[in-house]
């Protein structure tokens, strides 16, 4: 197989380099009715306003802008939990040093950067693994992803996009996880997360058709309850945003209670909220925290907000703003979205 030409945005930029791009987190529209003299007034911003981050240079040790303006910092983690991950990536650093041409030493390299809050290191990694293996989608994949964790939407559509043309026949192969599940059973697939972070990034940034063609493409390839869950929580988001509230009951309807899952229980109980089947306090964890909390605040702010209720949906999405500590959780990332899309900062 011939090696594949990589458009320049795919290859590798130097350290310390990462875009800052000002993404548009909505679908463009015209402000009408903006008569007298704009240079006195300060536009009212809409929930179709395009949000800007600043693209200047990062404080040191910084990993992102948020769509809000903040500096984003590696996540604190307990000491423990902080030794074992370093550990783990030592170890992952030597067993690539052992053998540099295996991708999958690359990937695990990323990984466990990642797991440490050091997300452009990560990406930097899995830049250098792209020009060592591109025929790999799985690097486009994994970088696709950690974009997303930085607020780099557009490049994150980029990368994944091309993941899900280069699949392949590989899309059905079990990805390890990193961290797992109390089971220890890994559920997901490359194409399964291509399509998910691609439909993830799309949805964020306001693109809702494109999104929704991507979710029907990630509920094609969830090939087990958990990840049939989270498929359908994200596309009955998105239609009921598109405003195809038949279609968007369908997709929820097939979603059980008696359904044993490992991972999403969050997002099936969410849905069983969204038809009414569940109270909004039988969703949020019993502990109130960790990430499990900020998906379901995000899933129960963002249903008010769809039913209309403003107050409710802004209380839901400050109270993820309050937990810092989550801000590379996607529930965070489209709090902060929703709050920089109308102004609220």
């Amino acid at each position: 197989m011939h090696p594949r030409v990589l458009p320049d945005s795919f290859r590798l930029r130097p350290s310390g380099s990462l875009p800052g791009l000002g993404v548009a987190v909505a679908l463009m529209v015209s402000l009408a009715g903006c008569g007298g003299d704009s240079a006195d007034r300060t536009p009212t911003p809409t929930p179709d306003a395009p949000v800007e981050r600043p693209d200047g240079p990062l404080p040191e040790g910084a990993q992102a802008w948020s769509f809000l303006g903040q500096a984003l910092y590696p996540p604190p983690l307990p000491m423990e939990v902080r030794g074992a991950r370093e550990e783990d990536l030592e170890a992952a650093l030597r067993d690539r040093s052992d053998d540099p041409e295996d991708p999958e030493l690359w990937i695990w390299v990323g990984r466990h950067k990642a797991y440490l809050g050091e997300y452009r290191e990560a990406v930097t990694t899995f830049s250098e693994g792209l020009e060592r293996f591109p025929e790999d989608a799985r690097f486009l994949r994994h970088r696709g992803h950690r974009w997303i964790t930085l607020r780099e939407l557009e490049l994150a559509r980029q990368d994944l996009q091309a993941a899900t043309e280069m699949m392949e026949e590989t899309g059905g192969e079990i990805e390890p996880d990193g961290l797992p599940n109390p089971a220890g059973i890994p559920l997901t697939t490359l194409a399964f997360n291509a399509w998910y972070h691609l439909a993830l990034a799309e949805y964020l940034a306001g693109d809702f058709e494109a999104a929704r063609s991507s979710w029907e493409a990630t509920l094609a390839v969830s090939g087990n309850p958990d990840l049939q869950s989270a498929s359908r929580y994200w596309l009955h988001l998105t239609l009921r945003r598109l405003g195809e509230e038949a279609r968007a009951a369908e997709v929820a309807a097939p979603v059980s209670a008696d359904e044993e899952l490992l991972e999403n229980h969050t997002y099936r109980d969410l849905l069983l909220h969204f038809r009414g089947d569940l109270p909004a306090e039988a969703v949020l964890p019993a502990d109130g925290e960790g990430l499990a909390s900020v998906t379901a605040l995000y899933g129960l702010g963002i249903h008010a907000l769809l039913e209309g209720d403003e107050v409710e949906g802004f209380r839901r999405f400050q109270e993820i703003l309050d937990r810092p500590d989550q801000w590379p959780a996607f529930g965070y990332v489209a709090a902060e979205v929703e709050m920089a899309r109308r102004g609220r900062r």
